[in-house]
């Protein structure tokens, strides 16, 4: 088969592998489409951000290696001994990270909360390729109202059905969003289908304000045009909302805020409220603890997705509840594209992409 492998950073090579062998518990899988994440695009130029080290250390030891490739759709050809809940034909998408199945936490029937089992495209080869071998624990059944663009999308939608649920979001309570690309576009309408009353986000590019405010924000703020503190603040009667979602921090390099959007957040939650921190950073971060000290505020951090929030997931965006094709911008097609949809989705703002480049294969 055709699969991309790494053998540095920013050298990935299209090599001809053979198809994996089919082992018990798993299914042979063609991939009908992917994306890299924004963290895998990140990583695949070498820019330091969550995994750095891990990444760098197998490219060191087993170049060339089979990376990346976590959010896809795929068509099962064959099912491995043992494998109950899934038939040839059917389309699947995975959660990302899985349980070691040794650990404490497995060994007491709480899987769910496991941090130290291996995650697909980290760990275990990912799916810029095209089959993969994946494990059944990771995967649910794509409803056949959702293209195979739109299942690509359902693992980072997990993600974001996490990061809303640990928010716990109560009926009426104000939010605001910081960062309207594909996981705070996400995060915004989850919250709207879960009781928010006033929901306003922030972002520095016209298309993604515009967006939002057609998938439902009440006020999309453009923060290259005003001061997104005060006018949250504006909006609140100088409160400030009940919950932040910090979504656009990141690396200045590839378009996102730094560490500017933490410091807003906290100006801009009301006393006693929270801050979920969605984004990921790649070094270590300086925060005011006696601030947050003082003004009782919460800096929460996403629960890892679970196989029952992917099922959700796929409920939502099957119903309508979340819509994920507007914010799907570049869709390119074959497997020699894949280069070209990580340029893209590691300079989303240079090309005015919202979602991450997809790959149809």
């Amino acid at each position: 088969m055709k699969a991309w492998r790494f053998y540095s950073f920013g050298d990935m090579r299209m090599d001809e592998i053979p198809v994996p062998p089919l082992r018990r518990g798993h299914v042979l899988a063609q991939i009908l489409c992917v994306q890299p994440s924004v963290t895998e695009a990140q990583l695949a130029f070498g820019i330091p951000t969550l995994a750095y080290e891990r990444i760098k250390n197998r490219l060191e030891l087993e170049a060339p290696v089979q990376l990346f490739g976590h959010e896809f759709c795929a068509k099962i050809l064959e099912t491995g001994e043992g494998v109950t809940r899934f038939s040839v034909g059917d389309r699947v998408a995975a959660r990302a990270k899985l349980p070691c199945g040794d650990c404490p936490l497995c060994g007491s029937g709480r899987e769910h909360l496991c941090r130290k089992g291996p995650i697909i495209g980290f760990q275990l080869p990912g799916c810029f390729s095209e089959f993969a071998v994946l494990p059944e624990i990771a995967l649910v059944k794509v409803d056949d109202r959702l293209s195979d663009s739109e299942a690509a999308c359902l693992q980072s939608l997990s993600d974001s059905v996490a990061a809303v649920e640990t928010a716990d979001i109560r009926i009426g309570n104000s939010i605001a969003i910081f960062g309207q690309g594909s996981m705070g576009l996400e995060c915004m309408q989850i919250v709207r289908t879960s009781g928010a009353g006033l929901i306003v986000t922030v972002d520095v590019r016209e298309e993604a304000c515009r967006l939002s405010r057609e998938l439902g924000a009440d006020y999309a703020i453009d923060a290259s045009k005003e001061d997104p503190v005060e006018a949250i603040r504006a909006l609140t009667d100088g409160n400030g909302v009940d919950v932040v979602f910090e979504c656009a921090g990141g690396s200045p390099k590839q378009g996102l805020a730094g560490t500017k959007t933490v410091m807003q957040a906290a100006d801009a939650v009301r006393s006693g409220g929270k801050i979920i921190g969605v984004s990921w950073f790649g070094a270590p971060l300086e925060v005011d603890i006696d601030l947050l000290r003082e003004r009782s505020l919460r800096y929460l951090f996403p629960d890892i997705s679970t196989i029952e929030h992917l099922e959700h997931t796929v409920r939502l965006a099957a119903s309508g509840r979340v819509r994920l094709k507007p914010a799907i911008t570049h869709i390119l097609q074959g497997i020699e594209s894949v280069p070209q949809a990580f340029e893209i989705t590691a300079n989303k703002g240079r090309y005015k992409a919202i979602n991450p480049a997809q790959v149809m294969l």
